[in-house]
């Protein structure tokens, strides 16, 4: 059949399971070239064996990363096609594009509906001969016709309303694309390298190296999405915990596999919330509203979304004396004093000790404890809030402190 290619390279398991940019591409050209080897072994040449591969490939809401890393495993493609003496006419690498499965989210799904536009716009922007749009509700089940509407009309607008697939490379010429391209191209052939002198991708497969590496950058992004300076829009910040669920078909239980497993980003965030939804009670955390709205505002704001990326609950309380304070929250377990350095300094610690005195078991002050001034305040308030904290450890420990289920 003209135009169909029997041999499809597909990477997607690797960024399902992890993989950086880099390794992706990297990982694309040692299973490339194990396909020629094993083609050339039963006598297809290399110049037929590059008109029967293609490669599928992910694209993800970082757009110009995507659109660089189709670029450079084009380039790096087309290098290998020089080696090995495939013409030049001959030499491109045919890329399936399909929107990354691990930036989906569960929760607050309608954000995928962006995540996704971002990725198909990349693919197409990138040079992708194909591409798949995966619904929006993907994490959650099965879809239903008004998902695969939505993904379909995501490629549709692109295509015929953009007619940004009608333009050869239209990100040729920008310096900053052209530069991530080079980038990505020559470390990717580095790690490229370092397969083949592993045995190839079968070996590197086999012995865990592959593993290893990708375990190292799934490390690396843990902390990068705990510290939330790699963050998920409706997950791990400005979160929705209230938001209406969506009724979707389940998935058939997938069959246990071994090798590599796939794990989304949003995963970890997720897990707290089912924490909090399995709790006998709704976790609630008092919020401590020192001084008027002008000094508390800020932080009171930013405590409750951060309290609701893990479903907790917030009871905010304002009141005139510390004494006023441990009477409202009394029955509580878990407080969070809200307001500024001047404020902080005034009446923090004897809000503290007096919420401690009335039962409370933990306090938490937002933002930092030299702001009180006190030298002695971690003797009645047992940590810091702030922008930067590991926000899983914390609503972690958040959660084992209000009872929340293991």
């Amino acid at each position: 059949y003209r135009g169909v290619r029997a041999l499809s390279v597909d990477v997607t398991c690797y960024n399902d399971a992890g993989a950086g940019d880099i390794d992706q591409v990297g990982y694309a050209l040692a299973s490339g070239v194990t396909y020629l080897r094993e083609l050339e072994a039963a006598g297809i040449t290399p110049a037929a064996a590059f008109g029967q591969i293609t490669f599928r490939v992910t694209v993800g809401a970082d757009q110009f990363t995507s659109i660089a890393r189709l670029r450079a495993l084009r380039r790096a493609w087309a290098r290998i096609g020089e080696l090995c003496g495939v013409p030049a006419e001959r030499r491109g690498a045919v890329q399936h594009a399909v929107t990354s499965w691990r930036m989906i989210t569960r929760d607050d799904p309608w954000v995928n509906l962006l995540r996704n536009t971002i990725a198909t716009f990349a693919a197409a922007i990138g040079g992708a001969e194909a591409i798949t749009t995966l619904p929006f509700d993907t994490a959650l089940g099965l879809p239903d016709d008004f998902s695969r509407r939505m993904a379909r009309n995501t490629q549709l607008v692109a295509g015929e309303e953009a007619n940004i697939g009608r333009v050869n490379d239209p990100a040729g010429g920008s310096w900053y694309v052209e530069n991530l391209t080079d980038q990505l191209a020559e470390n990717a052939w580095g790690v490229f390298t370092q397969i083949e002198a592993a045995g190839g991708m079968a070996t590197a497969l086999s012995s865990g190296m592959i593993a290893d590496r990708i375990a190292a950058t799934n490390a690396e992004r843990a902390k990068r999405l705990a510290d939330r300076s790699q963050p998920l829009t409706g997950v791990s910040m400005f979160p929705k915990p209230d938001e209406a669920p969506r009724e979707v078909r389940p998935r058939p239980v997938a069959p246990v596999r071994g090798g590599l497993q796939p794990v989304r980003d949003a995963e970890v965030f997720e897990a707290l919330r089912d924490r909090a939804a399995a709790a006998a009670q709704t976790p609630t955390a008092v919020l401590a509203c020192l001084g008027a709205r002008r000094d508390f505002g800020a932080r009171e704001t930013f405590t409750t979304a951060l309290l609701g990326v893990a479903g907790i609950a917030t009871n905010l309380i304002e009141a005139g004396s510390a004494e006023e304070f441990a009477e409202k929250a009394t029955g509580s377990k878990f407080a969070i004093l809200c307001s500024s350095a001047k404020v902080y300094a005034e009446q923090a610690v004897a809000v503290a000790t007096a919420l401690k005195q009335a039962g409370v078991q933990t306090v938490y002050l937002a933002g930092r404890l030299t702001e009180t001034g006190a030298d002695d305040a971690t003797s009645v308030i047992d940590g810091e809030v702030y922008a930067g904290m590991d926000v899983v450890a914390f609503l972690n420990h958040t959660l084992d402190q209000m009872g929340g289920a293991a």
